[in-house]
């Protein structure tokens, strides 16, 4: 059999066009037959400097055939067979709504393995995108490392687009108040969203939670799962969108005493359940819709529903609940991404 020629091997000429060509060897067919990289150079000099800085990129990396592949291919694949099924479904969707509407449109044709920093930094400019993208493709990006179709991430290095969220809106005291009072007058929801704005948990999180995770006795609620709303409208129960996991808060004496109360009428596995179908979860969608229509009924501004998280941080700080305690009721990561939040 006829020896391979080993990566970082390569010749250059002089084209019709004036410009110089070299190549290298990156990788090999599953026939054995060399794959090149080819660079080009106004001057002999030029190409073999980059020729020096190409061989040492490629040193030691073996790609394959897949590496003629698009990044739009890879992104396909990469959400098919490395992420299905180990996501969300809400996050996967996020994904190829990303990969769709943001990154495919700008470099969804050009080869992967073609792919440099400068074309990810020139992207993320043009799309001026806050840092989900990113984090996003910097995982496409290595699982193709790992899978011999590119020789290095090239999302290493690029600058990350600062977070694009939209204004935060809270209700100050005297609209506080108001929603509170507007709340108790509905018996279907005033539990609910009196135990939202005494402990800021995100909507999937207080939509998911089982009386099995209340404890009576220490007045604390432990947090382990998330419901959330597929696209054709089912729910889907999950972990919590933290990577700290399941986390145990306790809960002001007003609220354990509320679902005290509660527990004892109720009919469902879950503290919250469906009107309708007490056998499920209450629907995420359900709470947004009521809670706008309570702000619309009293002329109060149209938060959103993370909003009320955000109502009760700030008037939990505000109340004298030190940062790193706060954290750990919201599930941060650590007390100073509450602060700047």
């Amino acid at each position: 059999m006829e020896k391979r020629r080993a990566n970082g091997e390569g010749n250059l000429r002089k084209r019709k066009d004036g410009r110089w060509e070299g190549r290298i060897v990156v990788g090999h067919k599953a026939n054995g037959a060399p794959i090149f990289r080819y660079v080009y150079g106004r001057t002999q000099k030029e190409l073999l400097s980059k020729l020096h800085q190409s061989i040492e990129t490629y040193q030691d990396v073996e790609l394959t055939e897949d590496s003629r592949m698009t990044l739009g291919e890879w992104l396909d694949r990469w959400l098919d067979e490395y992420k299905a099924g180990t996501i969300r479904h809400s996050t996967m969707y996020g994904y190829r709504q990303y990969a769709r509407l943001y990154i495919k449109p700008i470099l969804g044709d050009k080869v992967i393995s073609h792919i440099t920093s400068t074309d990810i930094q020139r992207m993320y400019t043009k799309l001026k995108r806050e840092g989900r993208i990113h984090a996003m493709l910097h995982q496409a990006m290595k699982d193709a490392v790992g899978a011999h179709l590119i020789a290095k991430n090239p999302t290493e290095g690029t600058v990350v687009p600062k977070p694009n969220y939209r204004p935060k809106q809270i209700l100050n005291e005297e609209q506080l108040d108001t929603f509170m009072a507007a709340i108790e007058q509905d018996e279907v929801w005033r539990d609910f969203f009196f135990t939202e704005l005494t402990t800021g948990l995100r909507r999937g999180e207080i939509c998911g939670l089982r009386w099995e995770d209340f404890d009576e006795a220490e007045g604390t609620l432990k947090v382990n799962r998330s419901v959330s709303t597929r696209k054709a409208g089912s729910l889907e129960v999950g972990e919590t969108k933290t990577n700290k996991g399941p986390r145990r808060i306790s809960l002001p004496d007003s609220t354990a005493q509320r679902l005290r109360e509660r527990k004892k009428t109720a009919i469902s596995d879950w503290i919250f359940p469906n009107p309708l179908h007490p056998e499920e979860p209450v629907n995420p969608g359900y709470a947004y819709n009521r809670m706008k229509t309570i702000l619309k009924n009293t002329g109060l501004p149209s938060i959103r529903f993370h909003d009320l998280r955000h109502t009760f941080a700030t008037h939990a700080l505000a109340g004298g609940v030190d940062a790193k305690t706060l954290s750990g009721i919201l599930g941060h990561t650590n007390a100073s991404f509450t602060l700047d939040t």
